[in-house]
């Protein structure tokens, strides 16, 4: 069995480059948690922490300073537009699962349907968060992100694992979903750079 190779620190760097990027993560999850306040705002500030993460890859910090920084330029009413259209479809869930559970004919059926597009829509516009093409052109972004959703079913579920864990921590421990954010846009991008590299 070889040796484990240690990794060199920088100058000032107390506990190495992995170290760092959890750090950053964070710092990352906890800026895009402030920037998803407005609600409509939340798919920009999503696909933001996607880019400023992927950047790491190509040596650039990754930032909360870094990140508002970027949030500033990129803010525009397509971006408003795709938090209104995700805001407005999270309320349609949210009221057909009421109906359901008010107990009319059908409701499991319908409540499971309900499930199942709701659960898809999120693999989709998560997926579309993480594509580069987000910070852009939101209806290529989701697009492409609808074809990979079909074609990598196996990345899907790893978007759908990432979304539960987050959601999960949030409701463990309140204020763990200030930070959630950070990972799941960190599981979002590695799931879109195994997708690039298939």
């Amino acid at each position: 069995m070889s040796a484990p190779t240690d990794t060199p620190r920088e100058p000032g760097e107390l506990f190495g480059p992995r170290a760092t990027l959890f750090a950053d993560v964070l710092s990352v999850g906890l800026a895009t948690a402030v920037a998803c306040l407005p609600l409509v705002t939340a798919p920009a500030a999503l696909s933001t922490a996607c880019a400023v993460l992927r950047g790491v890859r190509e040596d650039r910090p990754a930032t909360a300073g870094r990140y508002f920084a970027l949030l500033r330029q990129r803010l525009r009413g397509g971006d408003l537009a795709a938090g209104a259209v995700v805001l407005a479809g999270v309320l349609l869930l949210v009221a057909d699962l009421a109906l359901a559970a008010a107990g009319l004919p059908g409701a499991r059926p319908f409540a499971v349907l309900a499930g199942v597009i709701g659960a898809g829509a999120a693999v989709v516009g998560l997926r579309a968060c993480a594509r580069p093409a987000s910070l852009t052109d939101w209806p290529a972004a989701v697009r492409e992100a609808a074809r990979d959703a079909v074609r990598d079913p196996g990345g899907s579920g790893l978007v759908l694992l990432a979304l539960a864990a987050a959601v999960l921590c949030g409701w463990m421990l309140l204020p763990l979903a200030l930070l959630a954010p950070g990972p799941l846009a960190l599981a979002l991008t590695a799931v879109d750079v195994r997708q690039e590299s298939m």
